[in-house]
């Protein structure tokens, strides 16, 4: 769909309109591509005295091919900043004597990723840390031309974990994810940094459901692209865009309703007799069914309710039994209506926010088997579905975040391969907003 605003906002006469209203002015975004630089630029990497994760930063930094300052310049593509040593509130003016002089010189689309550690026992040190989420949730809101802030928590323990999540938030994948907090811990799923990080799902087998058109299938692509054989999921009366989807990846179709009684017997049995089994696990397959509390059917409550959570509860038992193979992956897909809620949708808001209790429920079991559940929550996703709201309810959505515009099926798509990566098994538990930073919810 496109952003015809933004095509305007970008013209010559549109910059000078623009610019002299005060009207929102999104930045085109820098989107991943094979073959591209994780920056365009150097990054500069500061920390407070007494921190733990200087070095972990470097090296990963380092090892994705980024140059890494400790000197500033005029320009920086990042901007990193280690915070663990910050353990009293008074120590909190270490964030402004880094930021301040050097925060003009981020670039477009630039990044800033601050680390610090989740829940000290000390409490001045704790206070202090929490800080850490006020100061980056405004930093994403002052950055301009594209920019996004983010803030890593990480667990002691877990300094030698952070690389596939750095990675991710410095490059062009993380480009509509915004203003979020990541907890690198170490109780989570087994951490196996890939052969290749072109393609880090070689030799996986990815489960898609809902993949037959809009989110789910780039999840496919992106899946594909990293390596995976994936399975596309969808209804039978969705069997000729599933099969387009499948081959055009390279992977096979599967046409089952998943709300079925004996759906989860019939994947397992798929599963196992053709794959041997199953390494990632994306649970997409979602439906709305939008009125009013007072409006609403009962089949408009139940459907929702049963395609958007209680069968991925049913599949998840299922798939722990001998299927979901060591070091496994399960990614539900929750929405920021599940976060905030949304006029209209109580139904899939309750379905959404269920999905959120999912990750909640199911991280410390699966942590003791060496795997992980995490969730995106996407906000104003650029698809056929919304290009069927009201024209005037689709801009609000667009312009109601730090970037002044929607996100793209890719954006949400490479949040899960961030998950999926071998590399990401400290990562587990977390529910992360593709939404540019939404008003909605924040």
């Amino acid at each position: 769909m496109t952003d015809r605003y933004q095509q305007f906002s970008t013209s010559g006469v549109g910059r000078l309109l623009v610019q002299r209203l005060g009207l929102p002015n999104p930045t085109p975004l820098r989107r991943f591509s094979p073959g591209q630089p994780a920056l365009d630029g150097p990054a500069l990497l500061g920390g407070a005295p007494g921190g733990r994760l200087a070095d972990s930063i470097g090296a990963a930094m380092k090892s994705a091919g980024i140059e890494v300052l400790t000197v500033p310049q005029d320009s920086h593509a990042a901007l990193a900043f280690d915070a663990t040593g910050i353990t009293t509130p008074e120590a909190l003016r270490e964030l402004y004597d880094f930021f301040h002089p050097v925060i003009r010189s981020v670039g477009p689309c630039g990044r800033v990723v601050v680390l610090g550690t989740p829940h000290p026992a000390d409490p001045r040190e704790a206070v202090a840390q929490r800080a850490l989420e006020g100061f980056v949730r405004s930093v994403g809101k002052e950055l301009k031309r594209g920019a996004t802030a983010q803030l890593v928590y990480v667990e002691p323990g877990a300094e030698d974990k952070v690389e596939s999540t750095l990675r991710f938030l410095l490059s062009a994948k993380s480009a509509y994810v915004d203003a979020q907090v990541v907890r690198v811990g170490t109780h989570g799923g087994d951490v196996t940094v890939p052969d290749d990080w072109a393609v880090p799902l070689a030799g996986k087998v990815a489960l898609v459901t809902g993949a037959s058109r809009g989110i789910g299938a780039a999840i496919a692509e992106v899946l594909a692209r990293d390596g995976a054989h994936v399975i596309a999921l969808d209804i039978p009366a969705q069997g000729a865009d599933l099969a387009a989807v499948a081959n055009g990846v390279g992977g096979s179709a599967v046409q089952l309703d998943i709300t079925a009684a004996d759906a989860p017997a019939r994947l397992v049995e798929h599963l196992k007799a053709r794959h041997g089994g199953v390494d990632i696990v994306v649970h997409n397959a979602g439906i709305t069914r939008d009125k009013t509390l007072a409006k609403m059917t009962d089949g408009g409550w139940d459907a929702v309710l049963a395609v958007n959570l209680a069968c991925q509860l049913k599949v998840n038992d299922a798939l722990l039994d001998g299927v979901l193979r060591a070091g496994g992956r399960i990614i539900g897909v929750s929405s920021i209506a599940g976060v905030a809620g949304n006029v209209g949708q109580t139904n899939y808001a309750t379905s959404k926010a269920g999905v959120i209790g999912m990750v909640d429920a199911y991280a410390p079991l699966l942590a003791e088997r060496g795997m992980t559940i995490n969730a995106v929550a996407p906000g104003f996703i650029e698809t056929t579905m919304t290009a069927a709201v009201p024209l005037v309810i689709r801009e609000v959505g667009r312009r109601m975040n730090s970037l002044s515009q929607g996100g793209l099926p890719v954006d949400v798509a490479e949040t899960i391969a961030w998950y999926a990566n071998p590399a990401s098994g400290a990562v587990n538990g977390n529910v992360v907003r593709v939404c540019g930073q939404s008003l909605l919810g924040a």
